[in-house]
C-alpha cells in the first residue's frame, strides 16, 4: 500500500519563499529605474505676449490695424483653426500653421467708419494647443467722430393723427475747419415734413421731421444730407413713422 504522505509535495522553507518575493521586488525596481519609458507625445505650445492692445485716441476714418504675435515653444506645429471676430467690421488675417519655435501672427482690422466714442472690439481664437485650446484678442481705444449725431440717426414718429408728433436731430461738427450742410433730400417726400437750420454756425445743425398731411399707417424712409466736408461729405437719417387714427369720441 502507498503511502499518501509520500506523494505530498514538500513545502518550501519559508526563507526561500522571502528570498524569491524580494528578487522579484528588486527586479521590478531595476525595470523602473533603468528602462526607458515611452516618450510623451509630442504637442504645441502658444506663447502670447499680448492679448490686448488700445489704440488710444483716434478718428472713425481711418482703418485700425494691429498683429497680434503668436509663438510656438511646443514640438509639433501649431494651428490657428479659427478666428472669429465679435463684428463684421473686424478683418482678420493670420498664419494658420506654425512651426515648433517658430512665430505667427494675427492682423485684425477694423474698417473706417465702424467705431465711435469708446469702443472694444474682441475676436475668439481656437488652437490645437492641448493646454490652450482658445483665447481672445481685445482692441479698445476713442474714437472721435467727425459728426456726431445726437440723439441718434433714427427718428421715430409715433402718434395719433392730429397730434405734435415732431423729431429732432443735431449735427455737432468736430472738424477743425466751418461745417455745412449744404442740402438734403428724402425718399419720402409725400410722408414727412423737414427742416433744416443752422444753431451755432459752422458747427451744429439741427434737422427737425414731422409727418405731413393727415396721414395715417405705418411708414419708413431716409433723409440723405450733404455736407462741405470731405471727411463726411454725406450724411443719413433713417425715418419710422406709426401714425394711427384718434380713437372714437377724442378719446
Amino acid at each position: 500500500m502507498i503511502d499518501s504522505n509520500r506523494l505530498k509535495t514538500p513545502r518550501q522553507p519559508r526563507s526561500c519563499r522571502d528570498f524569491g518575493a524580494l528578487l522579484l521586488w528588486w527586479v521590478v525596481v531595476i525595470a523602473w529605474v533603468f528602462l526607458p519609458f515611452p516618450a510623451a507625445a509630442a504637442a504645441p505650445q502658444a506663447a502670447v505676449p499680448e492679448i490686448a492692445f488700445d489704440f488710444g485716441n483716434t478718428t472713425e476714418d481711418r482703418p485700425l490695424t494691429h498683429t497680434f504675435v503668436i509663438k510656438n515653444t511646443g514640438a509639433a506645429p501649431l494651428v490657428i483653426e479659427e478666428v472669429d471676430p465679435d463684428c463684421a467690421c473686424t478683418v482678420p488675417r493670420y498664419d494658420q500653421n506654425i512651426p515648433p519655435g517658430g512665430d505667427g501672427g494675427i492682423t485684425l482690422t477694423i474698417k473706417p467708419f465702424s467705431v465711435i466714442h469708446r469702443f472694444k472690439k474682441e475676436t475668439k481664437v481656437r488652437l490645437n494647443d492641448p493646454d490652450q485650446p482658445r483665447l481672445v484678442l481685445t482692441m479698445t481705444g476713442v474714437a472721435t467722430p467727425f459728426i456726431e449725431i445726437k440723439p441718434s440717426h433714427i427718428v421715430r414718429l409715433r402718434g395719433a393723427q392730429g397730434d405734435n408728433i415732431r423729431g429732432q436731430v443735431r449735427f455737432y461738427s468736430h472738424l477743425p475747419a466751418p461745417f455745412q450742410i449744404t442740402g438734403f433730400r428724402t425718399s419720402i417726400p409725400d410722408k414727412i415734413e423737414v427742416t433744416l437750420k443752422p444753431e451755432v454756425p459752422d458747427k451744429v445743425y439741427v434737422l427737425e421731421v414731422s409727418p405731413k398731411g393727415r396721414q395715417s399707417g405705418p411708414f419708413a424712409g431716409v433723409i440723405e444730407l450733404f455736407t462741405n466736408s470731405k471727411e463726411r461729405p454725406r450724411l443719413i437719417v433713417r425715418v419710422f413713422g406709426e401714425i394711427y387714427l384718434p380713437s372714437a369720441g377724442g378719446q
